[in-house]
């Protein structure tokens, strides 16, 4: 069978890069390999032996409030963990069979991002963030995603709503200690309305004085680093956010606008644009983000029926190439194909030297998904040098016509098939293949 460019575009722009023989396996019904793996998401084995966050909170919160040398062995320990966490976690991409599943729950990761690099203590904590709030609801529902994002010790801690005190509460009076609005603001501005979602400065305080309570057991308690909702440090009385009073209420009050924030139409235009983005081009066609609205909106946020509704975009398979692939995805997409069999280690030390260390986007907003947040000439530099080096770690009977075939066939210039055939030796053929724009495309 020859494959098509659609199995191409399953492959790497819903999945994440072509083993050998996946090309032609995909290619009788690409859509339906697609649909399928919604319909029986699975968590990867590699993942299986982490155990739950809140051991690994608890530690986090003692440790922040320790001024011992133990608080340097914690982050010791802290850096290994992540270490492994991330190794285990690009494996299972690399090896995985529904690999659809694995880009949504790096999409979603990406979203609501949780980074070590404003907070290294956090590294403890990532992997688990992503495994509990992230990856359960990939085909769920938003707001619930959205509830266990908000609930969850890491985004917590890493948007300081663990220290937040409303100024009239009793712990306010108290202390003197005062509100913090960045997780407020991070979640109107990034995760629900947009930038452009029509709220005002009044409605991040408005909305930061309904979150606050929302905090973790404190150091040294049985409850440390577990989700906690603390009444003295909420702020009393009624709020009003977006036009919408929210009477007094406690933890309600947050339950109740976090539910309002993800059934708004602001929310399903950003997140159909967010979306748009990622599985159709830089700048999605209007039209296609107001479908992928409408899906959001009507169906409740459900997000395997948003997925479903990217893939039968015909705008989705239109251009091949239209999307230039992350450090993560070249990353991972070169190894598919070559059948990785190495040190965990390596895997993260390629993502760093490529720009993108995983769980340290350089903000909230998290990492670029657009050309120009990727390709520069000294990155493209990096990911020729990175090809170059990868290529000369593999076994020397790969044939590298084979791995292109493989792969870029159903959509490569002949000029790079003839070069790749052409090169002098096949470890030069497959670096060649590696730092083609085809390769470096999704």
């Amino acid at each position: 069978m020859t494959a098509k460019p659609e199995a191409f575009v399953a492959l790497n722009r819903f999945g994440l890069g072509a083993a050998p023989g996946d090309l032609d396996r995909v290619a009788g019904d690409s859509r339906g390999w697609l649909t399928d793996q919604l319909a029986r998401p699975v968590v990867p084995p590699e993942l299986s032996g982490f155990g739950p966050g809140s051991d690994h909170a608890r530690d986090l919160v003692n440790a922040i409030q320790d001024k011992s040398a133990q608080k340097e062995q914690f982050r010791k320990e802290a850096r290994a963990l992540y270490l492994q966490e991330v190794g285990q976690r690009t494996l299972a991409a690399i090896r995985s069979q529904a690999p659809l599943i694995e880009r949504l729950t790096h999409f979603w990761s990406n979203h609501f991002t949780v980074s070590i690099a404003a907070k290294p203590i956090l590294a403890v904590l990532v992997g688990a963030f992503e495994r509990e709030a992230i990856r359960p609801h990939v085909t769920g529902r938003f707001h619930d995603m959205l509830r266990a994002v908000v609930s969850h010790p890491a985004m917590l801690i890493y948007l300081d709503n663990a220290t937040s005190v409303g100024p009239d509460s009793r712990a306010g009076r108290a202390r003197g200690k005062g509100l913090n609005e960045n997780l407020a603001r991070e979640l109107l501005e990034l995760h629900t309305l947009g930038v452009d979602g029509g709220y005002t400065q009044t409605d991040v305080q408005e909305f930061a004085k309904i979150l606050t309570g929302w905090s973790v057991g404190r150091p040294k308690s049985e409850e440390a680093g577990q989700f906690r909702f603390h009444p003295m440090t909420h702020e009393p009385g009624d709020k009003t956010l977006l036009g919408k009073r929210y009477r007094e209420a406690g933890m309600a009050e947050g339950e109740a606008a976090l539910a309002d924030l993800s059934r708004h139409p602001a929310t399903a235009r950003h997140v159909a644009t967010k979306f748009a983005r990622h599985f159709i081009a830089d700048q999605p066609p209007p039209g296609a983000v107001d479908h992928l609205a409408r899906v959001f909106h009507d169906s409740d946020g459900d997000l395997g029926e948003l997925t479903r509704a990217a893939i039968a975009l015909p705008e989705a398979w239109a251009d091949p190439l239209a999307k230039v692939k992350s450090p993560q995805e070249l990353v991972t997409s070169a190894l598919r194909l070559t059948t990785f069999d190495g040190d965990t280690d390596k895997l993260v030390g390629s993502l760093a030297l490529l720009g993108q260390t995983p769980f340290a986007a350089p903000s909230p907003a998290g990492w670029p998904d657009d050309a120009a947040g990727w390709i520069g000439p000294e990155a493209s530099l990096q990911r020729i040098e990175w090809s170059m080096a990868l290529a000369q770690r593999l076994p020397r009977d790969l044939s590298p016509v084979a791995l292109a075939d493989a792969t870029i066939a159903p959509v490569a210039a002949r000029d790079t098939m003839l070069a790749i055939e052409r090169a002098p030796d096949a470890r030069e053929a497959i670096a060649l293949l590696f730092s083609s724009p085809e390769f470096q495309r999704r």
